[in-house]
């Protein structure tokens, strides 16, 4: 049976950690360890984004987390250690970025719940 969209991202979703947008809020509060990486588009991320974001399209992600591609992205390939969150505009695309990465030997990967869409609702700082 052919799988579905919704067969897809119930999977990614199983094999990832989840977090939501008051717990990304405390940890920028805090001041904590987080690479913030934006896999949406070039249009979306430069109309509003979380502070501190890097842009690292989910079409380009594998290359850029690799540390043996010319180029890599300075930070993402490094942080195979580091507490990453991704986001997108409803968290799809960030699940699949999660199973990727964690597969890549990224150990600490979360996907925003809802993306930006739930991170703009409820009022979080954004840049632009």
């Amino acid at each position: 049976m052919a799988k579905s969209l919704a067969d897809f991202i119930r999977e990614a979703r199983a094999q990832i950690s989840e977090v939501d947008c008051d717990v990304v809020e405390e940890w920028l509060d805090a001041g904590e360890d987080v690479l913030i990486v934006d896999v949406r588009e070039a249009e979306d991320f430069h109309r509003a984004r979380l502070p501190g974001a890097h842009h690292v399209p989910r079409g380009h992600l594998e290359a850029l987390a690799d540390l043996e591609y010319g180029k890599a992205h300075p930070e993402l390939s490094r942080a195979r250690e580091r507490r990453v969150l991704l986001y997108c505009d409803s968290g799809t695309r960030s699940a699949f970025a999660a199973v990727t990465l964690a597969q890549m030997g990224f150990a600490r990967v979360y996907s925003l719940t809802g993306g930006m869409v739930v991170w703009e609702a409820e009022d979080k700082p954004i840049e632009s």
